[in-house]
């Protein structure tokens, strides 16, 4: 059985990709300093030892109080994102990594250590430097670039991920930054393949002004329910609507597509424009089906106190549950 430590751990979507993944292990202690996020996480996991503290903190002898031999962790991935200054290694919010990687050596006891962040991170100094500390400690290493919409889920979250582990080389290449998963293993398709699978039954409050549509319906990603995918739903989801995820029709392709023929033939000021922006009966996703896309299980819920915008804010920072079990099952398998 592997003791797991959860690092930056969110609301524990590393805890449930060890769960999925099916791999036997136990998460012995998770660390986060985001308040909203570590409320989810107890919410959902109430046996675990949540520490609220600055991973700067944790030393080689605490981590080795926990019983632990696999780290999984999802340092910040801002430093590198598009729309941040992209200040690398220079960003204080890279000094808990710098602090895992200048501590490796004394993690005498830990074999295993799965690592995401953001698409980007492949080409970053940040990332050579933490590569270069797992080497000097004697760790074997592959690296990905992948997204839920590989394995059929109609999601595309393009995310960096690093596996490294001590007990044996890998089967698979190593001199490259793979952007599938190797032939070796098999991918599951998921059952869900579809827009309309991952959507609750009854949705209320989510439509999205009318004033608001008229402004800035050009910059929509609209879906309907037979949509094969969705763009990647960020932290800033309702709060900005371009290029921060997708927006939710009933209607189907074809009739979207009429629709907005018929509208750039008519006056935005009329009446009859009135009623077709109506007719596309456009809103937001839900939190609980943005959190269906990314693939948590349904027993995953939220504390009452939790609003609807701190949701979508924890979950744009959280992972896609399916892709990271994929990776733990060859992290310790392949």
């Amino acid at each position: 059985m592997n003791g797991v430590l959860e690092l930056f751990s969110g609301i524990g979507g590393m805890h449930y990709a060890l769960k999925y993944s099916g791999v036997p292990g136990t998460v012995k202690a998770a660390i986060d300093i985001n308040p909203v996020a570590n409320e989810v996480y107890s919410h959902n996991h109430p046996d675990v030892l949540l520490l609220n503290k600055n991973i700067q903190s944790l030393t080689p002898a605490k981590i080795k109080t926990f019983g632990v031999n696999t780290i999984l962790m999802s340092p910040s991935c801002q430093p590198f994102t598009r729309n941040g200054k992209q200040l690398d290694s220079l960003d204080a919010r890279t000094d808990a990594l710098k602090h895992i990687s200048s501590i490796l050596k004394d993690l005498t006891t830990i074999e295993y250590i799965l690592m995401e962040n953001v698409k980007g991170f492949e080409t970053s100094r940040s990332r050579d430097s933490y590569l270069n500390a797992l080497k000097e400690v004697g760790f074997y290493i592959r690296e990905f670039i992948l997204s839920p919409s590989h394995f059929g889920v109609p999601n595309t979250r393009h995310r960096y991920f690093c596996l490294a582990r001590k007990s044996k080389d890998f089967q698979f290449g190593g001199d490259t930054l793979w952007t599938e998963i190797p032939n070796d293993f098999k991918i599951p398709c998921f059952e869900k393949s579809l827009v309309k699978d991952h959507l609750e039954n009854s949705v209320e409050d989510f439509q999205l002004p009318e004033e608001l549509l008229r402004k800035r319906l050009g910059v929509l990603d609209i879906v309907s329910k037979t949509s094969k995918n969705s763009i990647c739903f960020t932290k800033a989801y309702t709060h900005y609507l371009e290029g921060t995820g997708s927006i939710y029709s009933p209607l189907e392709e074809n009739q979207l597509q009429n629709i907005f023929k018929e509208m750039k033939t008519i006056d935005i000021n009329s009446d009859e424009y009135t009623n077709l922006l109506k007719s596309l009966s456009l809103r937001y996703f839900t939190p609980r089906e943005v959190a269906n896309l990314m693939c948590f299980p349904g027993d995953f819920t939220f504390p009452a106190s939790v609003t609807n915008k701190q949701k979508y804010r924890v979950l744009g920072n959280s992972i896609n549950v399916l892709v990271v079990g994929e990776l733990v099952k060859i992290l310790f398998q392949g």
